[in-house]
């Protein structure tokens, strides 16, 4: 089985990217506690089944760049992720 490196590094880079961009608005009342991580690996999964795997590569049923994507915000948003208060500027 041939593992194609190129979609998963991409994925990965662009998901963390954007993980490190969420942030919490608590005006929302929306949290990201561990059940929100586990619902969107689920999604993540199901989206990515449902894509199937790039043209002409065989490596496994799922889109791997997607599911890396998804692997890279959870990622981003924990090892990142911005905070709710905005930071202050020092005069």
């Amino acid at each position: 089985m041939i593992i194609y490196i190129g979609p998963l590094v991409l994925g990965l880079i662009l998901g963390f990217i954007l993980g490190t961009r969420i942030r919490d608005v608590p005006e929302s009342g929306l949290k990201f506690d561990a059940s929100v991580y586990i619902l969107f690996i689920i999604v993540a999964f199901i989206v990515a089944y449902a894509l199937g795997p790039f043209p002409y590569y065989k490596d496994t049923p799922f889109a791997s760049g997607f599911v890396a994507a998804a692997v890279g915000v959870i990622l981003g948003k924990l090892i990142f992720g911005r905070s709710s208060t905005p930071q202050k500027m020092e005069d």
